[in-house]
């Protein structure tokens, strides 16, 4: 959204019936900015995106959210409110999360710099075409990609004057030729996306009943799929299957468990540093990977910008 359109949005979202939910303990900018997930904008004071097939304006006042769509009913039935507290996982229990991290300076520094930082509950097959979007690009690029999807594939939902895009249906880009995704910024993923949307498409690889498996079976499962490999597996059982144990380790966190935990270790292969990562953090790894993900990307970006001391 535009600068310019910014202020009439202000107006425009009194006249929208907006419900208030108590969100302790939860930093919704930072939740949406930490690179789990890619295509809410900034929009005034809030954000506006979809969740499934529905839009949603949120804003945070202090421990409250401020949430406004296009009508008061939401996903399967549910209410807004509830479909709002089950997407931003309103009812982890954070400070429990956060206490069961080992004791080190690393991980401290980096849950005390993310805190209210929450593993959004992701739409499985949106979260699994995002991430065979991801591969080999930055955050920026990524949002790209994904705006570039939902606005030629997806549904036009409308929220007040504001227009967002759902997420394309498997189906429907399973119906597209791989040029068409190619001219979406996607290069050679395109393919992987193209073959992965026709698999769950047709139903032969079924994403909702795989939320049965267990954990290695999900993460071997999920390797089958063209353009998925161990860190997108990770990407995915984390953000759309909740399994908070999956530590993906992208260039980023690779670097960070160098440098932090084996810096007079030699060089761990990546194969040591997964098996360094299940057992040192644990239960909660995944919550750990993105405050070390997020932590990691923000204090390069201000050493670069000269607003932190290197």
């Amino acid at each position: 959204m535009t600068e310019e359109r910014g202020a009439p949005y202000v107006l425009i979202f009194r006249w929208m019936k907006m419900v208030r939910i108590p969100a302790p303990d939860f930093d919704l900018a930072v939740t949406l900015n930490c690179g789990q997930v890619f295509h809410w904008e900034k929009d005034g004071d809030g954000f506006v995106g979809t969740i499934g097939e529905l839009p949603f304006y949120v804003e945070q006042q202090g421990d409250l959210l401020k949430v406004g769509s296009a009508s008061g009913r939401s996903v399967k039935g549910h209410r807004q409110d509830a479909t709002i507290r089950n997407y931003f996982a309103l009812d982890h229990p954070l400070e429990d999360i956060c206490a069961s991290f080992p004791r080190d300076e690393t991980i401290t520094a980096a849950s005390d710099f993310c805190r209210g930082l929450r593993i959004i509950r992701q739409p499985q097959w949106e979260c699994l075409a995002t991430f065979i979007c991801s591969s080999m690009k930055q955050v920026a690029h990524i949002r790209q990609i994904s705006h570039a999807l939902r606005r030629q594939f997806g549904t036009r939902k409308s929220l007040d004057v504001n227009h967002v895009y759902t997420f394309p249906r498997a189906d429907r880009l399973a119906a597209v030729n791989e040029e068409a995704l190619r001219r979406c910024g996607l290069g050679y993923r395109a393919k992987n996306l193209l073959a992965t949307a026709q698999l769950v498409g047709s139903g032969a690889a079924d994403l909702e009943a795989w939320a049965e498996l267990p954990d290695s079976d999900l993460h071997t499962t999920l390797c089958d799929l063209p353009g998925v490999g161990a860190k997108i597996a990770n990407c995915v059982m984390l953000f759309a299957y909740e399994r908070t144990r999956a530590f993906p380790i992208d260039v980023w966190i690779a670097r960070v468990l160098r440098e932090r935990y084996f810096e007079r270790k030699g060089n761990p292969t990546d194969k040591r540093l997964r098996e360094f990562a299940a057992d040192y953090f644990g239960e909660h790894g995944g919550y750990a990977q993105q405050y070390l993900f997020h932590y990691a990307r923000m204090t390069t970006k201000r050493r670069k910008s000269g607003k932190v001391n290197a």
